[in-house]
C-alpha cells in the first residue's frame, strides 16, 4: 500500500475516545477497527459478518499498514465498538475531509431532510426506529452532517442542531414543510445563508395567504404581469412532465411576513404529469429569503430531491440500510454515518461505473481501493 496511506488512515481516528472499558489491554486498537470497517464498507460489506469476512479475505493487505497480529476482529467486536462510540466525535473524524471537498468545489445548495431507518426498530423491547436528519450538498454530492431525532421529539428540534454544525454561508438551503418554522428561518439567515421552505397547512396563515394571492392573480388575469415564470418540459421513460415555477416579490398580502426573517419571495410550483394517457397535477408553495428569478428557484426545488434520489434511495438499494437490523445504543447512528461517508466518497470517484460496480471493484482491486482512500485524505 502507498506510504501516504500507511501512517494517515488509522491516525485520522486517533482523537476518538475508546469507548471500551478503560485500563484494559485490547487485541485490536480502536483506529484499526474503524479503518477495517471503513475499507470493508467501501468494498461492498453491508453488515458486520460481511465486514469480518472482508477483513479475513484482505488480511495480507491490511498487514501492510495495520498491526493486526491477532487477525481480524470478530463481527461481535465491530458491533460492540460502534454501539458505544460517541456519534458526534465519530462525525468529527471526517470533518476535515468534508471541509476540504466543500472548500475546493464550493457549496451553492444544501438540502435538509430526514430518513427513518426501518430495520432499527425493535417493537418487542419498545425500541423505536431511528430517525436521522441530514444535510446533503447537492453540488458535491456529499453528506455534510447528520443528527438523530430524539425519541420523543421530531425534525423541528433536530434541524436547528444540524444547522449549528454546518458552514453554509452563501448557500441556498431547502427544507420540506416540517422545517417551515420561523426559528429555523432565523437560524439559516444568522449563518449568512438563504432558505427555501416548503409551505403546507402546518403554517395555516402563510399557506392561506400564498394560496389567496396566487388564486386572485389567476382570477384577475394579472398573473403574467405580477409573477415571474419559468417553464420546463421533460419526457422520460414514457412519462411527460411539465413544471411551471411562479415567483412573486411583492409580499404586502402576506400576514406576519416580518416574523419570517428576511423573506423576499413567494414561490408556486405547478407540476403536470402524463403517463399512459392519464394525467395529474400538483401545486406546491414555498417562501425564500433570496430575491431571485423563477429559473433559479425551479432548479433549487428540483435539486432538493437529490437527497432522496441520490442519497436516501441509494442507501436503501445499494447499502441495504432499511433492512439493517443494527439497533443497539449508538450503533445504528454511527453505522448510518459510516454509510453516508462511504457513499459521499464513492460519489467523488470518476468514471461511469454504477455505485454497486464501484464497490465491487474496490473489493476486488486493492489499487482501486487505495486510490479512494488517498482521495479521502486529499493526496
Amino acid at each position: 500500500m502507498s506510504t501516504a496511506i500507511t501512517p494517515s488512515l488509522p491516525v485520522s481516528f486517533a482523537e476518538l475516545v475508546d469507548p471500551r472499558r478503560p485500563g484494559r489491554t485490547f487485541a485490536f486498537a480502536l483506529g484499526e477497527i474503524i479503518t477495517i470497517a471503513l475499507c470493508a464498507a467501501i468494498g461492498g460489506a453491508n453488515d458486520w459478518v460481511a465486514v469480518e469476512a472482508f477483513g479475513n479475505a484482505k488480511l495480507a493487505w491490511f498487514q501492510r499498514f495495520l498491526n493486526v497480529e491477532h487477525g481480524i476482529p470478530s463481527h461481535d467486536t465491530f458491533g460492540r465498538v460502534f454501539a458505544r462510540l460517541d456519534p458526534a466525535a465519530f462525525q468529527n473524524c471526517f470533518r476535515e475531509w468534508i471541509a476540504g471537498v466543500c472548500h475546493g468545489l464550493g457549496i451553492r445548495h444544501v438540502a435538509i431532510d430526514g430518513k427513518r431507518l426501518a430495520g432499527s426498530q425493535d417493537a418487542g423491547v419498545g425500541v423505536q426506529a431511528l430517525h436521522l436528519v441530514s444535510a446533503w450538498a447537492s453540488d458535491v454530492r456529499l453528506t455534510l452532517a447528520q443528527v438523530a431525532v430524539d425519541d420523543k421529539s421530531n425534525e423541528i428540534t433536530a434541524i436547528p442542531k444540524l444547522l449549528e454544525m454546518l458552514e453554509i454561508a452563501g448557500a441556498l438551503v431547502t427544507i420540506d414543510a416540517m422545517g417551515c418554522q420561523k426559528e429555523i428561518a432565523t437560524t439559516i439567515r444568522r449563518q449568512q445563508a438563504d432558505y427555501v421552505l416548503a409551505v403546507k397547512e402546518n403554517q395555516p396563515h402563510l399557506y392561506e395567504d400564498i394560496e389567496r394571492l396566487f388564486r386572485e392573480a389567476l382570477e384577475q388575469e394579472t398573473l403574467e404581469r405580477q409573477w415571474a415564470c419559468h417553464a420546463q418540459d421533460e419526457t422520460n421513460h414514457g412519462r411527460e412532465e411539465k413544471r411551471l415555477c411562479w415567483v412573486l416579490h411583492e409580499l404586502e398580502g402576506i400576514r406576519d411576513r416580518q416574523a419570517w426573517k428576511d423573506v423576499q419571495s413567494v414561490i408556486v410550483v405547478v407540476t403536470e404529469r402524463g403517463v399512459g394517457g392519464k394525467s395529474s397535477s400538483e401545486l406546491r408553495y414555498y417562501i425564500s429569503s433570496r430575491k431571485a428569478d423563477a429559473a433559479t428557484f425551479a432548479q433549487a426545488i428540483r435539486r432538493h430531491w437529490g437527497i432522496e434520489n441520490e442519497c436516501h434511495w441509494v442507501l436503501d438499494v445499494v447499502f441495504k440500510e432499511d433492512g439493517s437490523r443494527i439497533r443497539k445504543d449508538w450503533e445504528a447512528e454511527n453505522v448510518g454515518w459510516l454509510r453516508r461517508m462511504v457513499l459521499s466518497m464513492l460519489k467523488q470517484v470518476k468514471g461511469k461505473r454504477s455505485l454497486t460496480a464501484t464497490r465491487l471493484t474496490a473489493g476486488w482491486n486493492e489499487e482501486f481501493l487505495e486510490q479512494i482512500l488517498l482521495d479521502l485524505m486529499g493526496n
